[in-house]
């Protein structure tokens, strides 16, 4: 079994989290006019940020890496993967999302696309924002999952922490959850889920940095 993070008191809301419910949420990603990254010369990928209701509240899923992964070993990230010749990022990304972790989100989960999020190493990453309202019980794929955390919202909306590296004239984003820090890019997809979905606000996150690491 793969540790989780700590969930709240079972049917205890939050009361410093806002009530966002699928509608609300259904909405605020319909609305956004998300920006997409010309995808020549990138290798193209899709992540699945899924919302499910445990005790207490709304979260998503976060995984951790195998050490033994070829690529970004020991890194956090979402459910995703390279988009298959005939796929869409909706496609791919459910895909994925049922392969690393067992769930199924039909086509009435997806709720719409964020903006795309262009790596160092040469990805393009488009989110697809899932909202299952369900508790789908997890059966991680040990090749590619090594660790599953549930982040409830009232972590996400957690200030994030930007800082400075010599590399790079652009603002590292770091994210405190998972008793860790989560960096770019999953941070970056991450942050801009919290204020567009969770806060209504109009951020972009193009502009956000990796950590060196992640740039191989």
């Amino acid at each position: 079994m793969t540790p989780q993070s700590a969930v709240p008191d079972p049917d205890v809301p939050d009361p410093d989290v806002p009530d966002i419910t699928r509608d609300v949420a259904a909405r605020r990603v319909a609305s956004w006019r998300r920006t997409a990254v010309d995808p020549a010369g990138l290798r193209i990928s899709a992540v699945a940020i899924t919302v499910v209701r445990r005790r207490g509240g709304h979260g998503v899923w976060l995984l951790k890496r195998p050490d033994t992964m070829r690529n970004h070993p020991g890194q956090f990230a979402l459910p995703g993967g390279r988009v298959d010749p005939g796929e869409d990022a909706v496609a791919a990304a459910v895909r994925e999302l049922h392969e690393e972790t067992g769930i199924t989100a039909g086509p009435e989960s997806v709720l719409g696309l964020l903006d795309d999020y262009r790596t160092r190493s040469g990805y393009r990453i488009t989110p697809v924002v899932c909202w299952l309202d369900a508790d789908p019980v997890l059966t991680p794929n040990p090749a590619e999952v090594a660790e599953t955390h549930f982040i409830p919202f009232g972590d996400l909306l957690a200030p994030a922490r930007f800082v400075s590296i010599p590399e790079s004239d652009r603002p590292v984003i770091q994210l405190p959850i998972a008793d860790d820090l989560v960096h770019a890019p999953t941070a970056a997809v991450l942050y801009q889920f919290a204020e567009v979905v969770l806060r209504d606000r109009r951020t972009r996150v193009d502009h956000l940095e990796q950590p060196p690491f992640a740039w191989s």
